[in-house]
């Protein structure tokens, strides 16, 4: 039964990106929040990967980060469950010229055993927290030690149970918004372009325990601690000394106890034994 929950989950998601997916880059290129995410995930990512690095990135929507990526000469497998996100990812690729570093592939992150290119890769990426979208992350994480290289790296964003920004809306009024992490062992409903699905969240605990086994981990950055989330619309335009100010800060503070745990978001990355 919960298998059959989780394919009629991953069925609506994609249905809802499907839907996004020709406006998706149009809704979020211009927002400077959601740019300093992309520019802190993707300075993360370049502390651990070698020049000519094979990536395996998971729920890789429109292709932002692949062609980021590729550009930096890069092999990047781009893996996404929305076809729709997929054509849009490829005719970036197209118009480009980066059909020799980037390959695409409609694949749920749930069932990479079934992937037709399974590596071996110097890296697996997933961003913006695509993998809280399964109620099963264990097996997700299970299956990524066969699909890399001796010391190949894992590098997620992920959204964690507790968000300080988030839980303060409170304070506003915001009691959905401010409690919409907690208790939610059964996950809690999200909605894009009007279709409904599921989505759970993870702390980091979670993940390090799950990958003891075959993985150390290196380092952990909190993702919008004292940033406001992106979906606080207009922050950085409406107060634009503060938002450098906070932007300072957070810098200075994502890998310290305890704002590492307290993001709208959190950065893991963790490394193969052998």
């Amino acid at each position: 039964m919960a298998e059959i929950a989780q394919n009629i989950n991953e069925t609506l998601a994609a249905k809802a990106f499907n839907k996004q997916s020709v406006i998706f880059d149009e809704l979020y290129a211009s927002d400077a929040i959601i740019q300093y995410k992309r520019e802190r995930v993707r300075a993360h990512v370049e502390r651990f990967i070698k020049p000519n690095s094979n990536i395996l990135e998971l729920n890789a929507g429109t292709g932002e980060d692949a062609i980021y990526f590729a550009r930096e000469g890069h092999h990047v497998h781009a893996t996404d469950i929305s076809d729709g996100m997929q054509q849009e990812l490829i005719k970036k690729v197209e118009r480009l010229n980066l059909s020799n570093n980037v390959s695409t592939e409609i694949c749920s992150f749930t069932e990479l055993e079934n992937l037709k290119s399974d590596g071996p890769y110097d890296l697996i990426f997933s961003n913006f927290a695509g993998l809280n979208c399964t109620g099963d992350l264990r097996k997700v994480l299970d299956s990524f030690s066969p699909l890399l290289k001796s010391h190949g790296v894992v590098i997620m964003v992920l959204l964690p149970k507790f968000c300080l920004i988030e839980t303060l809306l409170l304070f506003k009024g915001k009691f959905k918004t401010a409690f919409r992490r907690f208790f939610k062992s059964k996950g809690t409903s999200s909605h894009v372009e009007g279709v409904y699905f599921k989505c759970w969240y993870y702390n980091p605990s979670f993940v390090i325990n799950a990958m003891k086994n075959s993985f150390d981990v290196s380092e952990l950055e909190g993702l919008c601690t004292i940033v406001p989330p992106s979906y606080i619309k207009g922050f950085a335009e409406k107060h634009p000394t503060l938002y450098k100010f906070l932007k300072r800060r957070e810098n200075k503070l994502k890998s310290s106890w305890p704002w590492k745990y307290i993001g709208d978001y959190y950065i893991i990355s963790l490394i193969k034994k052998s």
